[in-house]
């Protein structure tokens, strides 16, 4: 019995997990990964030629876990090498750079392309996805910020995390959190737990958000055409207001898109008679 007990203790200590890294070129993947295994930020940057591999041992809790990273380059030519890698991932860190717009756009794609390769009996949720919000050192040349960030995150179910390879801020919390999570899907049979990313809030409530946040004027943002009566742009912000509510609703962006809806009102009825 004895035994037993001393080998689970072992087999619950030896855990063995694949890490990959995601997101466009140049958005910092491999800076941060340097930062947190080797302490350290490279200023120069280096493309990643394919693959970068590597190795480190943590510590979550009672357990020790063996982590092998693969840092896939970002570029598209690299596409055929970086297609083999993608299954058997129990963690993913997806990356993008908050001073280009076009590196967090293109996130869909990356699942996208992930998706694809796993094949039709893979699943996302068999690995546990960080999102990186990179470079956040940035200062006034930031575009994305961490409202529409952490809501595109959330709202998949991701974990969000504000980091700068560069100062080190956010790194050590977030490989703690991530490295811990995946422990904690390893002992829930390998499927991410329903309750790792606490969303509260409802799809419905992030599409609502994001439209507005996208809307070209106050006309798109209620949903409604010119020529309206004012009734009708009353009824469209009604709908709007009960949806984004700050008092309601705990979804990032939502108190913003909620004043710009007041607003968008206030501008249509003085143009209505």
């Amino acid at each position: 019995m004895e035994a037993d007990l001393q080998k689970r203790k072992e087999n619950k200590k030896s855990l063995r997990v694949k890490v990959i890294s995601m997101g466009d070129a140049e958005v910092g993947k491999s800076c941060i990964i340097k930062r947190y295994c080797e302490k350290r930020f490279v200023p120069k940057y280096l493309a990643t030629i394919g693959i970068d591999y590597g190795v480190t041992k943590v510590q979550v809790r009672d357990r020790e876990i063996k982590v092998n990273i693969f840092d896939m380059a970002g570029h598209p030519f690299f596409y055929e090498v970086r297609n083999e890698f993608y299954k058997d991932t129990q963690g993913v860190i997806l990356v993008y750079d908050v001073s280009q717009k076009e590196s967090f756009e293109s996130l869909d794609a990356w699942l996208t392309e992930m998706k694809q390769e796993i094949g039709p009996h893979g699943s996302l949720d068999t690995s546990v996805f960080a999102v990186c919000a990179n470079k956040i050192d940035c200062g006034k040349r930031r575009i994305v910020d961490e409202s529409e960030g952490r809501l595109w995150a959330e709202s998949k179910g991701f974990y969000y995390f504000e980091t700068s390879a560069q100062s080190g801020e956010g790194i050590n919390e977030m490989f703690q959190a991530f490295f811990s999570a995946i422990a904690d899907m390893c002992e829930n049979g390998g499927k991410r737990p329903a309750t790792a990313v606490n969303v509260g809030f409802t799809k419905e409530q992030a599409d609502a958000i994001r439209r507005i946040r996208n809307s070209k004027d106050s006309w798109d943002m209620l949903g409604v055409k010119p020529g309206v009566t004012r009734d009708e742009v009353n009824k469209a912000y009604r709908k709007l207001a009960v949806l984004l509510h700050p008092d309601k609703c705990v979804a990032p962006g939502s108190e913003d898109a909620f004043k710009a809806v007041v607003n968008a009102r206030t501008m249509l009825l003085k143009n209505i008679k």
